[in-house]
């Protein structure tokens, strides 16, 4: 028998035959000082009201990066409270069926050094509320995790990314070298020629093989999880206001463990 109910069971033989507490607990096999005890633990209202206030606001954040966004605010709380009001309140995140693949060796890609050392596209596609279809651009810094740019149309050739990666060059500065895959837009002839004046390394992974262009992959898949799975967009325009803002947030305010739970904008500060 659990302890809660080794306490209710010396209450009743206290109550219904007028036992001592002493003997009480010694017929519930209970010690006086587990029935006597008291929890000193600190209240947890705000705290709870705070997190439950999160969950509501970053719907597919998980208790970890919750802690972390407390931890900024000024809590002085560990991961351990944090996860027991977390479970307390039923805020797992539901984790959504994936497609299941066959497995392929993996190639350890070498890391990044330093900032546009090495950036990564590929696209992402989604529908409008009215079934339309619409493509994303998503470019990404391998060292920094900063989503550079997502381009969003309902069509993206060669020649609008190379017009995409003229317009981030002229803040930025250009890349050494772009990891993409095999697609028609990424093998087009105004890409290369671009890349070619530039003295940018285009890195094609080997078809099939997206693991190859990982950190794109892992942002494309925190992208479609927090921002294209969690809207409803009524138009290309209501499209293009949503996830830029989500690419602004992602970039100035979203923990990423890969990164010491830092932001990418506040990564790229400190590597400059």
């Amino acid at each position: 028998m659990k302890p809660q109910g080794r306490r209710r069971l010396v209450s009743f033989f206290q109550q219904a035959f007028g036992l001592s507490r002493r003997r009480a607990c010694s017929l519930a096999a209970i010690s006086r000082s587990t029935v006597e005890y008291r929890s000193r633990r600190p209240d947890d209202g705000s705290l709870r009201e705070r997190i439950l206030a999160w969950a509501s606001e970053r719907t597919r954040y998980g208790y970890r990066r919750i802690h972390v966004l407390l931890r900024r605010e000024g809590w002085a709380v560990n991961r351990k409270r944090v996860y027991r009001i977390y479970r307390e309140e039923a805020l797992s995140v539901r984790r959504r069926k994936r497609k299941q693949v066959a497995a392929a060796p993996r190639q350890a890609m070498p890391l990044p050094t330093r900032p546009n050392e090495r950036w990564s596209i590929d696209f992402t596609a989604d529908t409008l509320a009215d079934g339309r279809a619409f493509r994303t651009l998503n470019i990404v810094d391998d060292f920094t995790r900063e989503a550079i740019a997502i381009e969003v149309g309902r069509s993206i050739p060669g020649a609008r990314v190379v017009r995409v990666l003229e317009r981030v060059v002229q803040g930025r500065g250009l890349p050494r070298a772009l990891v993409l895959d095999n697609g028609p837009e990424f093998r087009s002839r105004v890409l290369d020629q671009w890349a070619y004046r530039c003295g940018v390394e285009l890195r094609f992974i080997q078809p099939g093989k997206p693991v190859q262009n990982a950190f794109v992959e892992s942002f494309n898949g925190k992208f479609r999880d927090e921002c294209l799975n969690e809207n409803w967009f009524v138009s290309l325009a209501d499209a293009i206001r949503s996830i830029t803002a989500w690419r602004l947030d992602y970039n100035r305010h979203r923990p990423h463990s890969a990164l010491g739970n830092l932001t990418p904008e506040e990564f790229a500060e400190r590597a400059a």
